[in-house]
């Protein structure tokens, strides 16, 4: 059989299978594998030292991803981020760090070489969970986030690969373990909760960790803070944050006005830019209930949060607010957030909601933003 082969289906077949094999990868744990769940199963909470053991594996399996220590935190657990791109770009990391680098100082940089610069580089961008340990959701999205961006083989994750340097970062390990340790305390799982925490989830300020970006006082701030404006500068940072607004899932930007007129105007309208993409992309996937402006109070001037500071450095900051835990909770009727609106376009009905669709919405917002960083 094989001698009827002619030359030329042979050198086809060759040529497709070498092809097929460059979009390959070896093949990784998945997290139902790793914790014999998904991520966002009902009334289960892995903690931080079980997320950075499935992290330091799919480091291992996986030649799109780097996992790399940032720093001690102030329990002294060691903080990590997770760097996320094509092998090809792993080679060459040093080389587009240095030109991020080099765009956010622009010292002595013409435009024509800041031009060139900008189409040799890569888009760099920062995507946070676990900030307030209690808003539960931060650090689980961001375990799927880096799963799928490491395991998908899709033309669009391929194209993100090829085009952003992905940052995932772990904002609060201590929090985490302290939050996730105290929901699985129960053994009765319908006795779980995340409220009532006996003490601070973060050794010194608690919530005020997001307080802190201007001033750096803790041992964490200074770790993000180092990343963001010492060694990556990141185009785009997201900051995840629960919870959303009464009768919706998701805040996502555009925020509401008036907005800080301190900034560049390129800073609000390349807010607005990914925060359209990623409610197009609720919508086309058809994910209800995410509204933006004057449906929630964020806004731009609260200046020394960890999504706000960034702006100062001419980096889009992103911040969305969004329903959630491991034991599941109803969507409440809301009347006014019933009929679409410019500000809520596709609204959602009241009905039961799981944890595993606050995690599902979470990724895509992260898509949509990766996305536009590839395009543009």
């Amino acid at each position: 059989m094989l001698k009827s082969i002619t030359r030329p289906v042979l050198s086809l077949l060759l040529s497709t299978t070498l092809a097929t094999a460059a979009h390959a990868q070896t093949r990784v744990t998945t997290p139902r594998e790793q914790f014999g769940h998904d991520i966002g199963a009902d009334y289960v909470l892995p903690n931080y030292q079980q997320l950075l053991a499935y992290w330091k594996k799919l480091d291992g399996e996986s030649d799109r991803m780097q996992l790399v220590e940032i720093g001690r935190t102030a329990e002294g657990r060691t903080q990590h981020m997770a760097i996320i791109t094509s092998p090809e770009n792993h080679r060459n990391l040093a080389r587009y760090k240095e030109i991020s680098r080099r765009l956010a100082k622009a010292e002595g940089l013409g435009e024509a070489e800041a031009r060139r610069l900008a189409q040799e580089g890569k888009a760099v961008v920062w995507i946070d969970g676990g900030l307030h340990a209690t808003e539960v959701l931060g650090a689980q999205q961001l375990m799927e986030t880096v799963y799928q961006l490491v395991s998908r083989n899709d033309p669009e994750t391929r194209r993100i690969l090829n085009d952003v340097i992905i940052l995932a970062v772990h904002a609060n390990p201590d929090g985490m373990d302290l939050v996730s340790d105290w929901y699985m305390r129960e053994k009765e799982p319908t006795r779980r909760s995340t409220a009532g925490v006996p003490r601070l989830y973060q050794k010194y300020i608690g919530h005020d960790n997001n307080r802190d970006f201007f001033a750096s006082t803790q041992a964490e701030t200074e770790n993000l803070n180092r990343q963001l404006y010492h060694e990556w500068f990141p185009q785009i940072m997201y900051n995840h944050h629960q919870t959303g607004p009464t009768g919706t899932v998701m805040f996502a930007p555009p925020f509401r006005d008036p907005f800080n007129y301190n900034f560049d105007p390129l800073i609000v309208t390349g807010i607005d830019v990914v925060g359209a993409a990623m409610h197009n992309r609720f919508v086309a996937e058809n994910k209800p209930g995410v509204t933006m402006r004057r449906g929630a109070n964020y806004s731009t001037w609260w200046n020394g949060g960890l999504r706000t500071t960034v702006y100062f450095h001419n980096m889009i900051g992103l911040l969305t607010e969004t329903i959630g835990n491991p034991t599941p909770m109803d969507i409440p009727f809301v009347a006014n957030r019933q009929l679409p609106n410019g500000d809520l376009p596709f609204p959602i009905q009241p009905q039961r909601w799981h944890f595993r669709s606050s995690v599902d919405y979470s990724v895509t917002a992260n898509y949509a933003v990766l996305d536009v960083a590839s395009r543009y």
